[in-house]
């Protein structure tokens, strides 16, 4: 008995082994989470420097650490973040930085008990969550940051497969979309949800399958300027390093996207095409390939009035990472810029998770603040990035060190203090400040960026330099250098 509990045991390792050298893992690779569901340790700000590569005038850092399995993410009127704990069965509220080191100030578990919880979306005081098997909801009230009890909404949901995750959100006419993925690599699904994407009333009524043939879509959003729906999929496998593409799709209702019979552009798959003419001729081609078996997560399309010059409606898409290449790939996020023409151009945008097959991130969903901070959860280390630019404060950032903790007027006398505040006014209301910073003022349709604690985050100097040379969308005034510092000791002293 004892010697066949040994062999047992020493096949069980020969398996994993050749498992692990099929899969080429690395020391840090993927798969030590995949088959254990151990995370790393969050990177240390001196990896975090010379690893991440941003484009120029960004910046990153730690917002929050230590969430077991980060997922998907909403952004609260509070301006807190609710992030699913997939794995532990939980869902968390980041509270909103307030202290000026922008980083999170403290954690609130909202929910425990669920399974595998996944996409979140909040409406109407509702904090809607997706399990593996149905999408529940509970009231939530953000401002006070208490939760109800989570009912069920919707309870037929096709549960686990191969790809178990749940993305929700709300999107034109108030319906909620959900995605299923597919139970298998490649096959015929029996259930008609799985490989879809389907709609309903916020109730939970009305549930109608929206779009097919989508493999495994975990993430989507709306083009604002069009009103577009795109969506992210995740290719098959087992058919090489290099084929086929994960894709983006322009997901459209009552279409078929190819899945399991064709991929990227209408090529039929060498297992399940066959025979199939019918259906690939009436399928959708992707509207763009972001290369095989990168695993894109996420989308996000960025906010033009609080984004830099350049990137306002730029989608930005997570690639969680490749599993079973030969060489590593994805492990980064990428920015795409879709042209008029249906043309997409895509561009790394955030580097560095994975250098020379070592992995220290898995990148899965982004978020954007109301003050344009662009935030990334990786559930490989179980943190929440917080990227900034212009005057946005980073965990570790200068803008977070360097800002005197003392008062940054000191030194100016009484009068001269007084007489600097009156310039600084009137060149606030002259150059129509008020009409971006103040809500009272500002016409309908402007969404406005608070002025508060600049003090926490600029001395008189500093506040000139960006007056100076302001990020987008932000316009340069045209001031002297003596306005500029009128406008910067007014603005230190106001707000």
């Amino acid at each position: 008995m004892f010697r066949k509990i040994a062999l047992g045991f020493v096949a069980i390792v020969v398996i994993l082994l050749a498992v692990g050298l099929y899969l080429k893992p690395t020391t840090n690779g993927p798969l030590l989470d995949f088959i254990t569901g151990k995370q790393l340790a969050t990177p240390t700000e001196a990896t975090i420097d010379g690893r991440f590569q941003l484009p120029a005038g960004f910046s990153i850092g730690v917002f929050a650490a230590n969430i077991n399995n980060a997922r998907m993410m909403r952004v609260t009127s509070r301006g807190d973040i609710v992030v699913s704990s997939m794995r532990p069965g939980e869902v968390i509220l980041l509270h909103a930085d307030s202290n000026g080191d922008g980083a999170s100030d403290g954690r609130t578990v909202l929910l425990t008990g669920l399974d595998q919880p996944h996409g979140l979306a909040i409406k109407d005081g509702y904090l809607y969550v997706a399990e593996t098997g149905g999408i529940g909801r509970a009231l939530f009230d953000a401002e006070t940051r208490k939760i109800g009890v989570l009912e069920p909404v919707f309870s037929d949901l096709p549960p686990g497969g191969n790809h178990k995750t749940r993305t929700i959100d709300f999107g034109p006419g108030g319906w909620l979309y959900v995605t299923v993925g597919s139970t298998c690599n490649a096959c015929i699904e029996e259930h008609p949800f799985r490989a879809a994407m389907l709609r309903m009333k916020p109730d939970g009524s009305d549930a109608e399958i929206f779009a097919t043939g989508l493999r495994n879509t975990v993430g989507f959003d709306w083009q604002p300027s069009t009103g577009r729906l795109y969506g992210t999929d995740n290719g098959r496998d087992l058919l090489g390093d290099d084929i086929p593409h994960c894709e983006i799709n322009l997901i459209e209702a009552d279409q078929f996207y190819g899945w399991p019979f064709t991929f990227d552009d209408l090529v039929v798959d060498p297992d399940f095409g066959a025979g199939r003419e019918t259906e690939i001729a009436s399928s959708r081609a992707m509207v763009h390939g972001l290369g095989a078996h990168v695993a894109p997560m996420g989308i996000k399309f960025l906010d033009a009035a609080t984004s830099p010059e350049g990137y306002g409606g730029k989608a930005l898409v997570a690639l969680h990472g490749s599993w079973n290449r030969s060489t590593l790939s994805g492990y980064k996020l990428v920015s795409l810029e879709f042209g008029e023409d249906g043309s997409v151009t895509e561009a790394d945008f955030l580097t560095g998770f994975e250098k020379d097959e070592d992995v220290i991130g898995r990148p899965v969903d982004i978020v954007q603040g109301a003050d344009g901070a662009i935030y990334v959860s990786d559930d490989y280390s179980g943190t929440i990035y917080k990227i900034g630019w212009g005057d946005i404060i980073v965990p570790g950032s200068t803008l977070a060190t360097s800002a005197s903790a003392s008062n940054p007027l000191e030194g100016i006398g009484e009068t001269e203090l007084i007489a600097f505040r009156g310039t600084g006014l009137d060149l606030f209301e002259s150059n129509s400040c008020a009409f971006c910073h103040d809500a009272k003022q500002a016409p309908e349709g402007v969404q406005v960026k608070q002025l508060k604690k600049l003090g926490r985050r600029y001395t008189i100097e500093s506040l000139q330099a960006f007056l100076d040379a302001p990020s987008g969308p932000m316009p340069r005034p045209d001031l002297t250098d003596e306005e500029r510092r009128a406008l910067a000791i007014y603005l230190l002293s106001e707000y």
